[in-house]
């Protein structure tokens, strides 16, 4: 079984975001680890579990929403945000009912993005009780 690592997951397939993101939450004392694939990512988990889980939403391949539904059809349960630059009618509802802590539009804003993850910190004390 995979361990859990300290460590933010970052999956997005547009470079810039995934170094503006690592940058942000390292200044912050984050640790993150990007992905520019749902599939990368899924490819990362026989070795180790983040605590959080950050997602583009539009993703070629498989969006963040089908990969949150991946993860959850095998048990994997992790804390997720999910961001997007295109907001489509319904989508914010389809992910928090699939378990997204927290929905984003990009440009994603520091506070914003800092909120969301304090959200999911609680979230998972809250599960771990």
């Amino acid at each position: 079984m995979a361990k859990v690592s300290n460590c933010i997951a970052i999956v997005d397939d547009d470079p810039s975001v995934l170094k503006a993101l690592s940058r942000l939450l390292g200044a912050h004392g984050l640790r993150a680890k990007t992905y520019r694939s749902a599939r990368l990512f899924l490819a990362s988990l026989a070795d180790e579990l983040p605590n959080y889980l950050i997602l583009d939403l539009q993703m070629p391949e498989m969006t963040g929403l089908e990969l949150q539904q991946a993860l959850a059809r095998e048990g994997i349960r992790i804390p997720t945000i999910i961001i997007t630059a295109h907001d489509e009618p319904g989508m914010r509802e389809q992910c928090k009912a699939a378990g997204a802590i927290a929905f984003l539009p990009k440009p994603v804003q520091d506070a914003s993005l800092f909120a969301a993850i304090e959200a999911a910190r609680r979230f998972k004390g809250e599960r771990s009780r």
